[in-house]
């Protein structure tokens, strides 16, 4: 830990069942490429077995942290040559000449202003969209639930943050691949080359990642590919994702109407004077990406949302706590600055 920061009061705040976050699984702090905090806590339900206490080897759900990891898919895809974000998106739905989706481009998906119909509620399934896309009748086919839908704006005109556009774009880069599978590109070109060796995208019977929200992995390798945005998309000297899609995930697009939340594409960002973005999941889910301090913070846990803002002074606070003047290494030799093992 580098000199003059103390993170043990924010980690125990972080950890008091009780306390203003609610329960915290896990904390994994990197700074300069260095492991310098971790903590768990809690149980992990099994319908098979007794609960299990969560560790350094547990897998937990990212929930929407995986759009962020699907901003990676689509980056690698455009380095190959193989997708161009401004090119109408190859949706199979929208093909006919008359069909007004055919204007919504890989961009505008990647950005989350499509302007599909698609209502992001969690919790009425009188008017949610999510929900039987992950849970009822779409789950078979979720990127061909979603594409389904009607506009509801002008391609362009509108942010709308939208599991349904993920699963379009997840759909997109399942039929760019075909007939390779989408595991094995994915453990391939982008979980492998980084050691997240217990990274589980989960498909949905017609082979689409379902890449709004179903993968699972450690809080270690969670922090991983934070550090491949940190980055720039290098990993231990090899360029992962091509030149400036970091800068493409990160780069300030929208505001979100219902919290007033900034988002570029697939990640969210945040207006801290440090460049700071982040991988956001439900129930609080994080990988916060901190340039300017050489920094990645995940925090997983099962925080209600009415204690979003809670997390938000949190995350803030950790973050700001390593603004230390002349911003010391936290090792001795810190490892591989272009990427590597945390």
């Amino acid at each position: 830990m580098p000199s003059g920061v103390d993170l043990a009061p924010l980690l125990d705040a972080a950890f008091d069942d009780l306390g203003p976050l609610s329960a915290t699984q896990a904390v994994v702090v990197v700074h300069r490429g260095c492991l310098v905090a971790e903590r768990y806590q809690g149980t992990v339900e099994r319908f098979d077995r007794a609960p299990e206490p969560v560790t350094c080897d547990t897998p937990l759900p990212s929930w929407s942290m995986a759009k962020s990891m699907l901003h990676a898919a689509v980056g690698i895809l455009v380095g190959d040559g193989r997708l161009d974000p401004a090119s109408p998106a190859p949706v199979p739905e929208w093909r006919t000449a008359d069909d007004p989706r055919r204007a919504i481009t890989t961009e505008h998906l990647l950005e989350m202003r499509d302007g599909l119909d698609f209502c992001e509620d969690y919790v009425d399934d009188r008017v949610s969209d999510v929900l039987p896309m992950l849970f009822g009748p779409g789950r078979d086919d979720v990127a061909h639930f979603a594409a389904d839908r009607p506009l509801a704006a002008e391609p362009g005109t509108r942010f709308n943050y939208s599991s349904g556009t993920s699963n379009v774009l997840a759909g997109v880069v399942a039929s760019t691949l075909a007939p390779e599978r989408t595991e094995k590109f994915l453990n391939g070109r982008l979980f492998a080359p980084i050691g997240m060796k217990s990274a589980r995208p989960q498909l949905d019977a017609a082979g689409t990642w379902v890449a709004s929200s179903f993968l699972r992995a450690t809080a270690r390798d969670f922090a991983r590919f934070g550090l491949l945005y940190l980055r720039a998309g290098v990993w231990d000297g090899t360029r992962l994702l091509p030149e400036g899609w970091v800068d493409h995930a990160r780069r300030f697009r929208s505001v979100d109407p219902s919290d007033g939340g900034l988002h570029g594409a697939h990640w969210w960002l945040e207006n801290d004077g440090q460049g700071t973005f982040r991988a956001a999941g439900y129930e609080g889910q994080s990988i916060t990406v901190c340039p300017a301090l050489d920094l990645v913070v995940v925090r997983l846990g099962r925080t209600p949302a009415e204690r979003y803002p809670n997390l938000a002074s949190w995350r803030s606070a950790v973050v700001n706590a390593f603004d230390l003047p002349g911003r010391g290494s936290a090792c001795d030799e810190p490892r591989r600055d272009s990427g590597g093992e945390p």
